[in-house]
């Protein structure tokens, strides 16, 4: 009969005992459906493949590039790195510190320059905005001086957010001088900026970490939330 696999006993010989049959092809039903036990081994297959593992939420990281605020030329016998801040200058860093609370843009991690008038600045932001005293302060010298170099503050700021920041950290500050802090935030962001002094950009990527974040948005993929300004606009 058609479609139908049968396994017959071999004839037993009465001198040799008796003879085991070869194993048999399974047995097909009627028009080649297949048994039961076929259809449970398929629908375990299915179940494995469609068991995916679910997809990594998105890590938004934001970094603020902030100027320091005016400076004062009053005591023309200073060196520049001891300057420090302006009667105006005073005012705007506590303005901006404000702004920033009210933005919701609050640093988890502040790297600053070691120059008088960009630490004058972080302590009037702390002073007024009390939720910059969370944040963890860092002060890196090398920020005072490579903001004088051409093309170099971006790749600068990107190796000092990586070392000194944990990837638990979401919102970082670092605050230094022109032509560097313009610049860099101008080349990551891909467009033309400009930081007058206690200006602050405010730039976002996503990655799981911070090395992510900087390899995956590159030179040009940062994107700009705005600047911040001590005047109103």
């Amino acid at each position: 009969m058609r479609g139908i696999l049968c396994c017959r006993p071999a004839a037993a010989s009465p001198s040799s005992g008796p003879i085991l049959s070869p194993p048999c092809s399974p047995c097909r039903g009627p028009r080649g459906v297949p048994p039961a036990r076929s259809l449970s081994v398929v629908t375990g297959v299915e179940s494995e493949v469609s068991q995916e593992s679910p997809a990594k939420a998105v890590v938004r990281r934001r970094l603020i590039l902030l100027r320091h605020a005016e400076s004062s030329w009053s005591d023309r016998s200073l060196r520049d790195h001891d300057r420090p801040l302006s009667k105006a200058g005073r005012s705007d860093a506590i303005t901006v510190s404000r702004k920033l609370q009210q933005m919701g843009w609050i640093p988890e991690l502040i790297l600053s320059s070691d120059a008088t008038r960009t630490k004058e600045t972080l302590h009037l932001m702390r002073e007024h905005a009390a939720c910059f005293l969370e944040a963890k302060v860092r002060y890196v010298p090398s920020f005072y001086s490579v903001a004088a170099m051409d093309g170099q503050t971006a790749e600068h700021l990107q190796k000092a957010v990586c070392e000194y920041s944990e990837d638990e950290i979401l919102t970082v500050m670092c605050m230094g001088h022109n032509k560097g802090w313009e610049e860099a935030a101008s080349m990551l962001a891909g467009a033309s900026i400009e930081l007058k002094t206690c200006n602050a950009a405010l730039l976002e990527a996503s990655g799981q970490s911070w090395n992510e974040a900087f390899a995956s948005a590159g030179l040009g993929g940062w994107k700009l939330h705005g600047i911040v300004k001590p005047e109103s606009v």
